[in-house]
Order: structure tokens, then C-alpha cells, then sequence
């Protein structure tokens, strides 16, 4: 497809002007006003001197400034690279290194890690988010920029198997093509569409919501936090018709007192992604008539790589689907045939999604997408009918409140800890997350688990650092090929909510 994410918000505007397009607790913007914001946002960028191509980072909280800036800078021709606002200045100035912005927009929670960076990386220019809504009815001429359909639009840093975030790319057209897809696989789902957004804008749950329920001249319902009550409360008065989520959160909702006698009829639509949908859960959304459908998908595929189906998500909830209208799915052994029926393999697809690659990382987009299929490194089943049914995490990621947490990362910081000889990093059950990390290490001294902590503050985001903390007297367990035996450590843990106490 040859259109872009600009052509979409311009029709929408002339065929939707007065219909709410972004909504928060206190504040709206129709289609026609956040056209004229974003337009204006683009214009002052290009009077700042963006060419195409050159990267804008924001490193913030959602809100409405936000949102909008991100339209503002696809208008400008310009690449919108996050950084995600709980990112310590060493996290974050490692993405900044690898990005080299010619902006910085921060909040006012972010001003000092803002001007830390830009003191450490020359020809940064930071401006405050804030300074957006002096452009919010700024009427100007349109943009004359050409926008090519295959330029990149989006930086999205994700965290996998490796110790470093990766970014991956998309470009108007994948992203065009992404909606499209869903558009014909869902065509219910994605008319009149009601969504709560409250995934970072860092993140393609976040990112690419927006795009696609923007794309469909739908409403978004901004929260910069998740609460369920105000969910809950959220889906009854506002007639929400879509929520997808980890399936902790359709949990804490379901715990909400009010739920038994919420009316949620408005739901059309649900997905669930991250983890398997208990029965329990799957049972408690059913009295409400709404039914939990299984997604599989990763940043690199645009999100979503297929969704169940109908039927098997009543018979079997913990199936992903068979793909979407032109998006294909596989299963391969380690010689990269095709698995039989049964048999599981490594899950591959391809589809109109899928990233460009890597940002500025050749070598790593070389080893994922091979003859055109992405090679998720997750492992996965085929059933006789072609639904997948995903097994396990070959990339080693701990999902916490449906942030990805880079087991490598979070081993890489902790290693460095004085005293640590080898450390294992997993995923331990938690209520309220879902997941959140557990280490066990092996030292040659006694280890201070409250500086280690502190070590790991400084160098993690909070959400990343290790609420459990085990000392192994002996070597940690490894396999034959001489890598610690992560299964036999998520076995040995798989209680550790209910016997251990949390460092923090």
C-alpha cells in the first residue's frame, strides 16, 4: 500500500471533524482539532530545521501533548524515537547514543535526566513537552514536506534476549498495512471503535494502539496509568468497545467489586497477549458474554501476529489463531524445516507489519528476518486445523505489568555487582504484575543484598529491578552445552511469591 499514516488523519478530519479522537479524564481533542495541533507541531519542528529522517525523542509521561507531538512529528517527515520515562540515565543514554537526536522533549519529572544527557551527548537540543500546547490552535498552512510511503516513522525500543535494547523500525507502510489487515480480519472490531489506552508511548501496546485506532477514526481513551476501578468504570459510562491487554489485567479488573453487575455489553472485541488465559478468567468474562481471545505477536511482527478464533477460543482458550488475512505463520526445526503437526519448533512469520529491522544493527536483522519470514525465537505448536499454540520464550523476557523485561539485561547489571560469579535472572509469579524479576547468583564473598539493590537502581529501571534475591551456595545448575539450566530454577522458584520475601 502507497498511503500514509498522514493521508489516514486527513481523511479522517474531513469525514469526522467533530468526533472525539483523543479523550482524557479531564480534556478532549475532535479529529479537526488535533489535525490543526499536529500541524502545527510538524511546522515548528521544520522551522527548527528537521529534515527527513532526522530523529525526535520524547521522554515522558502519556498525555495529550505527547500523543499529539507524535503526529506532529510523523507530519514532519521526521523519525519519533521514545525513550521510555522510568529508563535510569544509563539506560536511557545508551538508546540516546544509538538514536542521536537533534531533539529531546521531557516533562517536568524528567528535566534533570533531560539535561544529564544532553550535557554527555553534544547537539542535543532539549525542549520542554510542555511548550506543545502553545501550538494546540495555531492554525498554519499545510506541510508540503513529501512524505514517502517506505520512510521510516518509529523507533520502538524493545527487549528480547539480549543484555541491550534493539530498535526496531517501522515505516508507513508497514504500519498502513498492519491496520489494513486487521481492518479485514476484524471488520466489527474496528468500526465506531472505543479504546483505553494506557500503555507507554514507548512501546509498540502504546505506539501502535494509537496508530491503529487512530487509523480507523476511532476514539481513544488516554490513562497514563493503569487503575482498574477506573477501567472498569471507563468501559460501563464510555461504552468501550475493544480492550486488550496481558491477561493481568482483565484479572484485576475482574476483582473489582463492581464488576459482577458492570453492564460491559458494549465490548465487541478483547485480546489477550503475554500469557494464557486461565479458565477461571476465561469463565468469569463469558457470564459477562464477552469472550477472551488469545493473541501471539512481538514489536518486531508490528504487535499482533494472529488472534484465536472464535470457536477455539471457547474450546481452547490457550490457542493463538492461524495467522491474519496476509499474514503467515510457521514452525521450524533447527535445520529451518517446516515442524509436522505436533511437533513443536521455533514460531516464524511474515506479514505486512513486520519491521523494516534494527536500527543501525545490520548483523541482528540479517539473523531474524532470513528469505523474508521473522524468526521470533519463541517456540510453538501447529495443531491439525494450523492453529499455533505457543509454548515458550526461546528469548528470554520476564513480562511485568505488560512491560518486556530482558532477562540478559537484568544479568548483565547484576553481574557487575562485586563478588558475583554467575546469576540467573527469571520470572517469579506476582499478584498485581503477573511477573516481576527473581536473580539467583553465585559469589565468592558475602553479598550486601542492599547494595546490590542499589547497584541495580541505578542502572535499571524500577520496574526492572529484582524484587527476589536468592544466594546459591553452589554453582548454579547447567546443561550439557554449559548454560545454566533456567527450567530447573523456574521449578525450584515457582513458589517463591509465597515463601520468599521480596527484597522491596
Amino acid at each position: 500500500m502507497n498511503g500514509t499514516l498522514i493521508d489516514l488523519s486527513r481523511w479522517w478530519t474531513a469525514i469526522r471533524p467533530n468526533v472525539p479522537a483523543l479523550v482524557t479524564a479531564d480534556d478532549q481533542l475532535t479529529y479537526k482539532e488535533l489535525d490543526i495541533w499536529a500541524e502545527a507541531l510538524g511546522a515548528m519542528l521544520i522551522e527548527k530545521g528537521v529534515q527527513p529522517g532526522d530523529r525526535v525523542t520524547v521522554m515522558a509521561a502519556n498525555c495529550l501533548e505527547y500523543l499529539v507531538l507524535t503526529q506532529g512529528i510523523l507530519r514532519a517527515g521526521a523519525i519519533y524515537a521514545p525513550v521510555n520515562p522510568r529508563f535510569t540515565f544509563s539506560e536511557a543514554s545508551y538508546m540516546t547514543e544509538q538514536f542521536e537526536p537533534r531533539f529531546i522533549f521531557y516533562d517536568a519529572a524528567r528535566k534533570q535526566l533531560a539535561e544529564e544527557l544532553a550535557a554527555a551527548i553534544p547537539g542535543i537540543e532539549l525542549i520542554e513537552l510542555s511548550s506543545a500546547s502553545d501550538y494546540r490552535r495555531k492554525v498554519v498552512p499545510r506541510i508540503a514536506r513529501e512524505i514517502d510511503s517506505d520512510m521510516p516513522i518509529v523507533i520502538i525500543p524493545t527487549s528480547g534476549s539480549t543484555a541491550r535494547p534493539k530498535g526496531v523500525v517501522y515505516s508507513h507502510r508497514s504500519m498502513v498495512g498492519y491496520c489494513a489487515e486487521f481492518a479485514f480480519a476484524e471488520p466489527d472490531a474496528a468500526a465506531e471503535v472505543r479504546v483505553i489506552l494506557f500503555a507507554p508511548m514507548c512501546t509498540s501496546a502504546g505506539f501502535v494502539v494509537l496508530t491503529q485506532f487512530l487509523a480507523y477514526g476511532g476514539t481513544l481513551y488516554m490513562d497514563n496509568v493503569f487503575d482498574p476501578d477506573r477501567a472498569l468504570q471507563w468501559v460501563v459510562e464510555k461504552k468501550m468497545t475493544m480492550f486488550m491487554g496481558a491477561p493481568v489485567f482483565f484479572e484485576r479488573i475482574a476483582s473489582c467489586k463492581g464488576f459482577a453487575d458492570a453492564d460491559m455489553s458494549s465490548i465487541r472485541f478483547t485480546s489477550v497477549g503475554g500469557a494464557r488465559v486461565t479458565q477461571k478468567l476465561l469463565d468469569a468474562y463469558l457470564t459477562k458474554g464477552i469472550l477472551l481471545r488469545q493473541i501471539y505477536g512481538q514489536t518486531e511482527a508490528g504487535g499482533n501476529a494472529t488472534v484465536n478464533t472464535i470457536e477455539a477460543s471457547r474450546t481452547n482458550p490457550e490457542k493463538c489463531g492461524r495467522g491474519m488475512p496476509f499474514s503467515q505463520l510457521a514452525v521450524i526445526d533447527v535445520d529451518g524445516k517446516r515442524c509436522p503437526t505436533g511437533i513443536p519448533g521455533e514460531i516464524i512469520c511474515r506479514g505486512p507489519g513486520q519491521m523494516m529491522g534494527y536500527w543501525r544493527n545490520p548483523e541482528a536483522t540479517a539473523k531474524t528476518i532470513v528469505d523474508g519470514w521473522l524468526h521470533t525465537g519463541d517456540l510453538g505448536v501447529m495443531d491439525e486445523d494450523g492453529l499455533l499454540t505457543m509454548l515458550d520464550r526461546i528469548k528470554d523476557i520476564i513480562i511485568s505489568g505488560g512491560l518486556n523485561i530482558s532477562a540478559a539485561e537484568v544479568e548483565r547489571v547484576v553481574s557487575e555487582f562485586p563478588g558475583v560469579i554467575e546469576v540467573a535472572a527469571i520470572a517469579a509469579h506476582d499478584d498485581k504484575f503477573g511477573e516481576t524479576p527473581l536473580v539467583a547468583l553465585h559469589a565468592t564473598t558475602k553479598i550486601d543484598v542492599a547494595a546490590l539493590i542499589a547497584h541495580c537502581d541505578k542502572h535499571l529501571s524500577n520496574y526492572k529491578v529484582p524484587r527476589y534475591v536468592v544466594i546459591e551456595p553452589e554453582p548454579l545448575h547447567r546443561v550439557a552445552t554449559g548454560k545454566i539450566s533456567k527450567p530447573v530454577l523456574r521449578e525450584k522458584y515457582k513458589d517463591a511469591h509465597l515463601r520468599l520475601r521480596k527484597v522491596r
